[in-house]
């Protein structure tokens, strides 16, 4: 079994699907409808399994939590090579923008090895208007901290044993003291915020406590 790092982006992913459904109304039908629902289908199955290992505690995993979640991610990732081999990047005007925000989800959680693959083609969606600064950086920061290098958006928090209690600890950033101002650019919220909401996401009984 790869080792999994669970953490970060969650928060953002909802972001992500919430965004692009609201700029989802008044768009002209998806020449693929079917292929949205599917697509936003997996999506809700992909959050739904990490609400359920956060609801169990992050720092002590459930270790069938764990291979569920995995088995998704893999079929997920083996659905997403056939799409992108039948339609090439599936953008908003094939799944509508909610829809292609959802096939970027699922590449968010294969292997690095796809991701590595879909980076350039996420770019180029992101470039062109049909995918949002926010799934550009997280897909590039994620390559990135795969590959053992600095991250450029601070996206990617480490895994749970390497935080101070509560406090998340992000993977080395490049050039850090200008990483909000990259941030704004591709539509992030500040690094500090970042921060907030990961520990509200991951820890929402003590963060409610009075």
């Amino acid at each position: 079994m790869r080792k999994l790092n669970y953490t970060t982006t969650l928060c953002s992913m909802l972001l992500l699907i919430s965004n692009a459904q609201a700029q989802e109304v008044g768009n002209p039908p998806v020449k693929e409808p079917a292929l949205r629902s599917e697509l936003l289908k997996r999506v809700e199955q992909d959050q739904a399994i990490r609400k359920e290992l956060i609801s169990t505690g992050v720092k002590n995993p459930d270790k069938a939590i764990l291979a569920r979640m995995q088995a998704i991610d893999t079929a997920n990732a083996e659905r997403m090579r056939a799409i992108i081999r039948q339609y090439n990047w599936p953008g908003p005007e094939l799944v509508g923008r909610d829809g292609a925000e959802a096939a970027f989800l699922l590449v968010q959680h294969a292997d690095l090895a796809f991701q590595t693959e879909m980076l350039p083609l996420v770019e180029k969606a992101y470039r062109s208007g049909g995918l949002s600064g926010q799934s550009y950086a997280l897909l590039l920061d994620r390559v990135l901290v795969g590959e053992g290098k600095p991250q450029v958006y601070g996206t990617q928090a480490t895994r749970f044993d390497e935080w101070k209690g509560q406090e998340p600890a992000l993977a080395p950033i490049e050039d850090e003291a200008n990483v909000d101002k990259r941030r704004a650019e591709v539509g992030l919220p500040p690094l500090s915020e970042y921060r907030e909401m990961l520990k509200r996401l991951y820890f929402p009984q003590s963060q409610s406590k009075p």
